[in-house]
């Protein structure tokens, strides 16, 4: 119907311009070149899976096949990560692999994300996080040039990171002690945070005080709580943190890495965790990947991985200040 369409009459052209495809299409092929330098393949799995990523944080979207052994409908989940087919892979002995895959995320829609965008995902047998943050700065630097001068990250520990922004203690604070700083430091508070769990607390800080502070530096927080380790091993310190980090870049998250977890009793049990969660929190549980605990049970490498939102990058190459200017055709255009 007339006037229903959010981009108006011009819907039709793509939000990007001329400029930015092209910046699009030298950025993959930088990519792509620095990958094959270092013998890295790349791969190519599907978008579609019977199972559903369990993570609370992410909702899926779904689509139903109807054919031939499945008259009355198979429900499918289109990936938020290629991640769990490209484990399948290195537990069969793929090697070093990286993806440019598009992936679906239901419900996220904003400046900063827009429901169907590109990662760029790729896993290091041999390599530990430290080691991949290494990579992660030498894949940006070479992929950067004539855009940005790259130097290699500043790291600092998610326990670090806190102490130094809020003065508070992520390993030995209450939540009544962050509840007290967000109420004298935040325009406002969600009604819906409780003391029940410090989780949430530690969520409203990064997004509301710290993040906004990084300033326009690359920056690595590394060591994350081990209750936010998701599919990240845990490392047994005098207070066990998940081996993990996030790169940001003008306060803009841009990657994801793990020191991938490889116990797959351990990812049985967060995977069930995570549907707990998800049915308290009266979402839908999601059925568990029993393909990926096969794969881990045979043996996944030593190995860690990262994932970079690919569009993002190209906001930041840009200088963009929205998601959608930096896609041909974002939602609104879809």
């Amino acid at each position: 119907m007339p006037g229903t369409d959010p981009a108006g009459d011009n819907a039709w052209r793509p939000s990007a311009t001329a400029e930015v495809l092209k910046l699009r299409a030298t950025l993959l092929a930088r990519i792509r070149t620095f990958f094959d330098q270092r013998a890295v393949l790349e791969v190519d799995t599907p978008a579609l899976s019977r199972f559903g990523g369990t993570d609370p944080a992410i909702e899926p979207l779904c689509s139903t096949y109807r054919g031939p052994g499945h008259g009355d409908g198979l429900p499918l989940y289109l990936h938020s990560s290629p991640e769990f087919f490209m484990k399948r892979l290195l537990a069969a002995g793929s090697g070093p692999i990286y993806q440019l895959a598009h992936v679906f995320r239901n419900g996220e829609l904003g400046r900063r994300h827009n429901p169907e965008f590109m990662l760029l995902e790729w896993y290091r047998p041999g390599l530990d996080d430290q080691a991949l943050m290494d990579e992660v700065d030498a894949l940006l630097a070479f992929v950067l040039q004539g855009r940005l001068s790259y130097r290699p990250a500043r790291r600092i520990s998610y326990r670090q990171w806190f102490l130094d922004g809020t003065g508070l203690d992520p390993w030995t604070d209450d939540t009544a002690t962050f509840r007290r700083f967000a109420e004298q430091k935040l325009a406002s508070v969600p009604a819906t945070l409780d003391d029940s769990a410090l989780d949430p607390w530690l969520d409203l800080l990064v997004t509301h005080w710290l993040e906004p502070a990084l300033g326009e530096a690359p920056v690595f927080i590394h060591d994350y709580p081990a209750s936010q380790a998701a599919l990240a091993r845990i490392r047994r310190d005098e207070v066990p943190v998940a081996e993990r980090f996030e790169l940001y870049i003008g306060g803009i998250e841009l990657a994801n890495g793990f020191h991938e977890l490889s116990d797959a009793q351990q990812q049985r049990q967060r995977f069930e965790q995570e549907n707990r969660v998800r049915e308290g929190a009266g979402q839908a549980t999601l059925p568990i990947d029993r393909h990926l605990l096969a794969a881990l049970q045979s043996g996944l490498p030593d190995c860690s991985g990262v994932a970079i939102g690919f569009d993002r990058l190209v906001m930041v190459a840009a200088g963009l200040p929205d998601i959608a200017a930096a896609m041909p055709f974002p939602f609104n255009r879809a």
